[in-house]
């Protein structure tokens, strides 16, 4: 995070805009990172619905992409506890959502081709955990995929 920025101001600055030349890295430390959880811990007791959460600091404009804007602190930040502690507090406004009308943000929909026996693993899966495939597909679309999974087109 540039020096002199503080948390709540992030909230009002707008994206950066993409830059086919990415700078160097600043090596974001662990008190960016004390920072980005401390604000999402304090977003977080205020019950927003899941999907505010997310947005704000997960989503596009969110907080840790406006701190971590190089792809390899970016990267770092989401292989480490404070990611995982920020997913788990997402995962616990879903579970309170349940019963509670959905946020005002548009849904979109998505179609994707898959393998027959991987949609049957899934609705498996769903069944198992007693959930819909719907929930369980956007709990594992919410996950962090390490690079090396992911084939390139």
């Amino acid at each position: 995070m540039k020096e002199g920025t503080e948390m709540s101001e992030l909230f009002q600055q707008p994206a950066p805009q993409p830059n086919t030349m990415q700078p160097e890295s600043e090596e974001q430390g662990p008190d960016c990172q004390r920072e980005v959880y401390q604000v999402a811990y304090e977003r977080f007791r205020q019950s927003p619905d899941w999907v505010t959460f997310f947005r704000e600091f997960l989503g596009v404009d969110g907080v840790v992409r406006k701190t971590f804007q190089h792809p390899k602190d970016l990267n770092a930040f989401e292989q480490g506890d404070t990611y995982t502690e920020i997913q788990q507090m997402v995962a616990k406004l879903r579970e309170r959502s349940k019963n509670q009308t959905e946020s005002n943000e548009p849904t979109r929909v998505i179609t994707v081709r898959l393998p027959k026996s991987l949609h049957e693993s899934l609705r498996a899966e769903a069944h198992d955990r007693r959930t819909s495939m719907n929930q369980l597909c956007i709990s594992k679309l919410l996950q962090v995929i390490d690079n090396e999974l992911v084939p390139s087109d």
